[in-house]
């Protein structure tokens, strides 16, 4: 004879006697479990993490490319073109490309806080440089949509006493380059520590994200009155710099389930007593036999 399973009213399932469970209202089983529970948890595969955040940053290029090739063959005339250039273009700020980037600094920041808050609880190495790392691509993220270190490249004019400077034409890479050289060295320890597998990875998202947002910048300088080479160069650079962060989230996440065994993460919405509130498993709710 089968029996009916009821949660405060309402049918889970149905299961013989001396069997499993069948027949499982899954759904509910989720509604339930949400019920019970103020936390939220959030699962994460590294691989389909950087699959489908590389294929939005593929589709935020060829779309960049397909306006602006768009507004090149048109004469630059047509209204409708050239709004979509000021939505899709990879140069310009507050888009969708912009918003993207801003995305994928945010999470990188938060994934290096993980990795800080981990270590700090587990008495491990180099806190503080995982800390600064979490706190560097939060500043990125804000730079990224206010382009603050645009604001550089007068006063660095200015202190150099040249207006064309040729490769450093964008002066603010002046100090970024100098700024990449001290943390460069000061890391050094911090990087032998690693495994050197996440070693590696982090070295190359590295290079690719500082060789397009530093490097690539110095050629725009030289071609910046070349328009067909100028946006070349510029596509060239974001791709840089969007693959190297979607490469460092996919490291930090390896890195967390290979050193930490992390496979997700949780957040307790609770507030007051839902705190205690009892939390049921399928045994509980009698859906095992």
């Amino acid at each position: 004879m089968e029996q009916t399973i009821t949660f405060p009213g309402t049918k889970i399932g149905t299961k013989s006697p001396g069997s499993n469970v069948k027949d499982i209202n899954r759904s509910t089983l989720i509604r339930v479990q949400r019920i019970a529970s103020s936390d939220v948890s959030i699962s994460f595969v590294p691989d389909r993490v950087a699959f489908w955040l590389g294929a939005v940053a593929l589709l935020l290029v060829f779309s960049s490319a397909a306006v602006l090739t768009a507004d090149y063959l048109t004469g630059y005339n047509s209204v409708v073109i050239h709004k979509l250039v000021k939505l899709f273009d990879l140069d310009l700020e507050v888009n969708v490309p912009t918003f993207f980037s801003v995305g994928l600094l945010l999470t990188a920041s938060m994934l290096l806080a993980v990795v800080t808050a981990i270590v700090r609880k587990r008495k491990g190495k180099h806190v503080l440089g995982w800390a600064i790392l979490s706190g560097g691509f939060l500043f990125m993220a804000f730079d990224e949509l206010a382009s603050a270190h645009e604001r550089l490249i007068e006063p660095m004019r200015a202190v150099m006493g040249i207006e064309n400077l040729g490769i450093f034409y964008y002066a603010w890479v002046i100090p970024a380059i100098g700024l990449c050289l001290v943390l460069g060295v000061s890391y050094i320890k911090f990087l032998v520590d690693l495994p050197a597998k996440t070693r590696n990875l982090l070295m190359l998202a590295a290079t690719m994200f500082l060789g397009g947002a530093v490097g690539l910048e110095l050629f725009e300088g030289v071609f910046a009155s070349n328009l067909l080479f100028y946006n070349v160069f510029v596509t060239f650079e974001e791709c840089l710099e969007m693959g190297g962060v979607i490469l460092l989230i996919w490291t930090l996440l390896r890195f967390l389930q290979d050193n930490f065994n992390l496979n997700s993460l949780n957040f307790d919405l609770s507030t007051g007593d839902s705190r205690s509130s009892e939390r049921y498993s399928i045994k509980d709710l009698g859906l095992q036999s």
